[in-house]
């Protein structure tokens, strides 16, 4: 009987100890799960400089053909701060929008103050709505809630931080080698699917950046229509605080 103790105590602390083992080696697969907040803020970082100016077109397409061209020169710094000129066409030119956090304005010239804008107007028509061309960083508007491992991406689930963001719902799909977004599809609170946003051709805007230049959008809701945004310069730029106010919007063009 004495044997028989003496066994049962080597026994429990074998399989004890085999337990132990097992955490051990487990511990490093967790650690090596991916983790969907810090993806999206690496999303954001190789996307755009935290401040920068960038030149870019806008262009909408309908579903006969034709097609409405705007060129914007644009400023942002820090988290919620940004400011686009129209430069072209000629009707809008001299036009500009300010975006300080869920807050959005539009100046145009010789009609006295400027116009309070939402984040789902668009001052350009087309597919593209105010909050996509004044857009944030992605990890600013959103906490992300899944993630998922589909081999040669992930896919994020975010979740809107508050009601005035324009989607409460993105899947957003990321190359795991380049960290970039390919797609990504917007969603209403009701789960309705509102715009796919595609982002392609990826280039060397220069001094490290390198990511899509153009910005692709359909929706079911515009059956036939299309928006494209080409970025033709974006670079790292620190801006004053003065820039991103009321009182700066008719003067935004002394930036250039």
């Amino acid at each position: 009987m004495k044997q028989c103790g003496r066994l049962s105590v080597k026994g429990s602390r074998a399989v004890g100890l085999f337990f132990f083992v097992l955490l051990l080696a487990a511990a490093p697969l967790a650690a090596a799960e991916p983790d969907g907040a810090a993806i999206l803020r690496q999303v954001d970082a190789n996307l755009q400089p935290h401040s920068y100016e960038m030149y870019r077109k806008l262009i909408n397409i309908e579903p006969d053909g034709s097609r409405k061209e705007f060129v914007l020169y644009s400023v942002k710094k820090g988290d919620d701060r940004m400011v686009a000129l129209f430069l072209a066409p000629a009707s809008e030119k001299g036009r500009s929008t300010l975006r300080l956090g869920d807050n959005m304005w539009l100046y145009i010239p010789n009609v006295g103050k400027p116009i309070r804008i939402t984040s789902l107007q668009s001052v350009v028509g087309g597919v593209f709505n105010n909050s996509d061309i004044l857009r944030l960083d992605y990890s600013v508007e959103y906490d992300a809630v899944g993630i998922a491992d589909q081999g040669d991406t992930y896919l994020l689930e975010l979740k809107a931080k508050t009601k005035a963001i324009a989607y409460d719902r993105l899947k957003m799909w990321v190359d795991k080698e380049a960290l970039l977004p390919t797609t990504i599809e917007c969603y209403a609170a009701s789960g309705m699917l509102i715009k796919t946003l595609s982002y392609k051709e990826k280039k060397d805007f220069g001094d490290g950046l390198v990511r899509p230049a153009v910005l692709e959008t359909e929706s079911p809701l515009y059956k036939g229509y299309k928006s494209v945004m080409i970025y033709a310069r974006i670079s790292k730029r620190e801006l004053a605080d003065e820039v991103f106010s009321l009182n700066y919007l008719a003067r935004v063009e002394e930036l250039r």
